[in-house]
């Protein structure tokens, strides 16, 4: 029996595996979108079938490098470490004051 997830999986490796052969049929033998009705002329198809794909790549790579540079711009800078030290020390340091408060009040009621 097939899970979800790997007939999932299943479909994707079909249609990608379909997509190659349609693309690569199509760049080399462009002649079979005329046989098969699809258009009435292959002029400019080898052209179009290799832009496409590069102008959408293009796009992709566009669009990941605006991310990371909105991301940049909208996020606060890091505390530097000077001041992180120094609240870690401060944490160290509160609770020996505590126990040093408590050991006092502790002698004051005997």
């Amino acid at each position: 029996m097939v899970s979800k997830d790997q007939g999932i999986g299943g479909a994707i490796l079909a249609v990608c595996v379909i997509v190659a052969i349609g693309y690569l049929v199509t760049l080399f033998y462009p002649q079979w979108l005329v046989t098969v009705g699809l258009l009435s002329s292959t002029a400019n198809v080898q052209f179009w079938v290799i832009a496409i794909p590069v102008f959408i790549a293009f796009v992709a790579i566009l669009f990941i490098g605006a991310w990371i540079g909105w991301t940049m711009a909208t996020t606060p800078p890091p505390k530097p470490i000077e001041e992180i030290t120094t609240e870690i020390e401060d944490k160290k340091e509160e609770p020996k004051a505590e126990e040093a408060a408590t050991e006092e009040a502790s002698k004051k009621k005997k």
